[in-house]
């Protein structure tokens, strides 16, 4: 029996992949009322890591990001003008701006992760059969494996 995918029915699940965890992701912004803060999904994943990482350089920032130093420019604009970061120069090196995260941003983002954890625990109890629950754990595992994936040696 060949247990190799096909590469229609790898391609397939890959489709299938990316479309529930889009719809998931979706509904994740919804249940945690990321949509009432005005702010974008970008605008808040850099706010999310000011407040992890802070105080940050902007270009740390965009590393971890994996955007353009414009866009996280452009995103801290936002997030300094709504009170939500601030700057100071760096001990270090004056030349470097520092970014901190005002204490209502950590309220705000801890909010919002418990929102997300809070739906994600109920629907689990909701619609996962306890029999279901380790498949659950496997299904976890497999995507921080492919959300680790290195393919820059076309292997893995």
């Amino acid at each position: 029996m060949n247990t190799i995918p096909r590469p229609q029915q790898t391609t397939a699940t890959a489709q299938r992949l990316n479309d529930a965890i889009k719809r998931l992701r979706a509904r994740l912004r919804a249940e945690s009322g990321q949509h009432a803060t005005g702010l974008t999904a970008t605008q808040l994943g850099v706010l999310a890591s000011v407040v992890r990482e802070g105080p940050v350089t902007a270009a740390r920032l965009a590393a971890l990001e994996h955007v353009s130093a414009q866009s996280i420019a452009q995103s801290l604009a936002v997030l300094k003008a709504a009170g939500l970061v601030h700057s100071e120069p760096d001990p270090q090196d004056g030349r470097k701006k520092l970014m901190s995260a005002d204490p209502s941003a950590t309220e705000l983002v801890d909010n919002l992760l418990a929102g997300r954890a809070s739906f994600l625990a109920q629907a689990i109890d909701h619609v996962v059969a306890p029999d279901e629950q380790q498949d659950v754990e496997k299904a976890i595992e497999l995507l921080e494996r492919l959300a680790a994936a290195d393919l820059s040696d076309g292997a893995l």
